[in-house]
């Protein structure tokens, strides 16, 4: 059996940044959408707009796609492999 045939994907799986950065703003906008939903929208001092959330919705949405994002093309990571060094050289 050939080497090249027992090889598997090795992929950075949560450690991938986007992972983490999806993570992040998706936690936020889950707590400005429930701030946005329950809370008071304070209206007079955004213009007639309900910051929270639209804001939360909007990282939901950013969050939602970086996770996405790192599901669909994820980074291969290479096999470690020894260089191959002459011990003699400096």
């Amino acid at each position: 059996m050939s080497d090249t045939a027992t090889k598997r994907r090795h992929t950075a799986g949560l450690l991938d940044i986007r992972n983490i950065i999806g993570g992040l703003l998706f936690v936020y906008g889950v707590i400005l959408t429930v701030m946005g939903i329950f809370g008071d929208p304070e209206y007079d001092k955004t213009g007639d707009v309900n910051a929270n959330l639209w804001a939360g919705i909007a990282l939901l949405v950013g969050g939602g796609a970086f996770i996405l994002w790192a599901r669909l093309r994820p980074i291969v990571v290479p096999e470690h492999q020894d260089a191959d060094v002459d011990e003699g050289s400096p």
